[in-house]
């Protein structure tokens, strides 16, 4: 489906006026609209439908999800002025911009798929096929925004069919508990209505795959530990997913659409182009943005390449040469010193390095000497602003660690467990970390799954719901963040602490977001989380 050419807006504007005019000024005035359409112009054809569908899916996210990462340890926001810094040191509240535009945009992606629901029946069709598909993937759309509202504020309004002003000026938050029994029930009955795959003219669209595969995330974040492992074993058992033999090139343009993508936001240059080589690239690329930088506690988590964490004193690392033999996949997401850029030039971050990226050179480049290497890619580097490339929601290795996860949690540990963590650490050519192998204990491989989600999924927008429901934020969050370590002018290793910053995370409220004090503004009946 990519590009997604049309955006038919789903606001039917109605305009009366109290005129005394004659019959022919009255026809006269009988125009159609040509900037809108009108319902009764509208629903008339499949193809209608299909434009209105299409529609729904500029709601999905898309960069926004970098910006989850930088409120973790694994991530920083790089520029002091940020919307997000403020999350990052816990001095916001209700009142912030940022909280409410997540659940602005959530609940807007809720109002168009409701609207599409209670309207695409007048279509006339004969094709229940093609209308039930649609309405698939409108109802899957749906959950996927409900799945991060629960996520993000906890307990919020279920809203199903589309309201009135009034009828949202009396709404209440529904129990988080209710709220993740619709969206498992929303996402198995879509399911039943989506293809498995599509021709490559729809490519983008939700599939049967897609739905299922939500469906194990919503089940891992709500603690459903078996319906996530059922889930994503359904997945796995369709036999249409695989792992990109490629972890370096996942990201690229040459992947797009590979076998690994389960969902993706898609989009391409000149006609609906992403500016994510702007906003994350080094600032020496054209003067990119870098607002969302990795840390040093990520690049810390990569094991070398004897599959042993840089902690332990067999593990053969170096600190002098830090990156050397290590888990390739630190490679493929990170700029690190001394990798060549697009522009074609070496990235040298240090301090005393001289170069644009060099740390203080200026606000805008990396605060941690650290860059995010996914979906920086050559081919934008002449367009920073303008690129085609689609950004992954869901794909296959998060099946996989989902299963296994779910599986530890249960106590269920069997084979089939090593083999899916096994099968992310070693099952792509260009990622052969040691297998899992022995009788680990639950606690190791919690661990060790927890850690391998980590590494694999950085910066996809996962971990700030992980550290959550593992109740980790409280300890790995709080605190100064640091960036690379690198040899001063007196010879001697020095890590970089970015400067003013000593994050903040509160146990007693910070696990959710406040709701917006603007929507409880307008509604009144609207109950606020603990601690705010």
């Amino acid at each position: 489906m990519k590009p997604i050419r049309y955006y038919i807006p789903l606001v039917v504007l109605a305009l009366s006026a109290g005129l005394s005019l004659t019959s022919c000024d009255r026809d006269l005035l009988d125009t159609v609209p040509n900037d809108r359409l009108s319902e009764d112009l509208f629903w008339k054809t499949e193809n209608d439908a299909r434009l209105a569908a299409n529609s729904l899916y500029t709601d999905l996210d898309s960069t926004n999800i970098f910006s989850w990462d930088a409120l973790t340890d694994i991530g920083h926001v790089n520029q002091p002025f940020d919307l997000h810094a403020y999350i990052e040191l816990g001095q916001y509240d209700a009142t912030s911009s940022r909280v409410y535009g997540e659940w602005a945009k959530a609940y807007k992606g809720i109002r168009a798929c409701n609207y599409f629901l209670a309207n695409v029946d007048k279509v006339p069709s004969t094709n229940t096929t093609l209308i039930n598909q649609f309405k698939g993937e409108a109802r899957a759309l749906r959950a996927y925004q409900y799945l991060k509202l629960a996520s993000l504020f906890g307990d919020v309004p279920l809203v199903t069919t589309a309201i009135s002003l009034d009828e949202s000026r009396a709404l209440a938050r529904t129990p988080v508990s209710q709220i993740w029994d619709f969206v498992d029930k929303e996402l198995s009955d879509a399911a039943g209505l989506l293809p498995a795959t599509y021709a490559a003219v729809d490519k983008g669209r939700i599939t049967k795959g897609a739905a299922v595969g939500l469906r194990a995330r919503a089940n891992l974040y709500a603690g459903r530990y078996q319906q996530a492992a059922d889930a994503a074993d359904q997945v796995i058992k369709l036999g249409i997913y695989g792992l990109n033999d490629s972890y370096e090139k996942l990201f690229s343009y040459a992947a797009e659409n590979n076998k690994e993508v389960l969902l993706d936001r898609q989009f391409i240059k000149d006609t609906y182009p992403v500016n994510v080589f702007s906003y994350m690239a080094p600032y020496s690329q054209k003067s990119a943005n870098s607002n969302f930088v990795p840390t040093k506690a990520l690049v810390d988590m990569y094991e070398t390449t004897a599959g042993k964490l840089i902690s332990d004193p067999t593990s053969g690392y170096d600190p002098v040469t830090p990156y050397a033999n290590r888990d390739p996949r630190l490679k493929f997401s990170i700029f690190l010193t001394g990798d060549v850029l697009p522009s074609g030039a070496t990235f040298r971050p240090e301090p005393n390095s001289g170069t644009p990226d060099a740390i203080g050179n200026t606000y805008i480049a990396s605060t941690t000497g650290f860059n995010l290497k996914k979906y920086i890619n050559a081919d934008d580097y002449a367009n920073p602003g303008n690129n085609g490339i689609n950004i992954i929601l869901l794909r296959y290795a998060e099946i996989l660690l989902t299963y296994a996860e779910a599986k530890i949690e249960l106590n269920q540990i069997d084979a089939s467990v090593l083999n899916a963590i096994n099968t992310v650490r070693n099952g792509r050519s260009d990622v052969k970390q040691p297998s899992i192998t022995g009788t680990p204990t639950q606690a190791e491989l919690r661990a060790i799954v927890r850690r391998e989600r980590t590494v694999e999924l950085a910066f996809e927008g996962q971990h700030l719901f992980d550290i959550r429901r593992w109740k980790t934020a409280e300890t790995v969050v709080p605190g100064p963040v640091y960036g690379i370590t690198y040899k001063g002018t007196d010879g001697k290793l020095t890590t970089v602490q970015v400067v003013g910053i000593n994050r903040v995370f509160d146990k007693s409220r910070h696990y959710l977001w406040p709701i917006p004090q603007k929507e409880r503004n307008l509604t009144p009946t609207l109950s606020q989380n603990p601690g705010w």
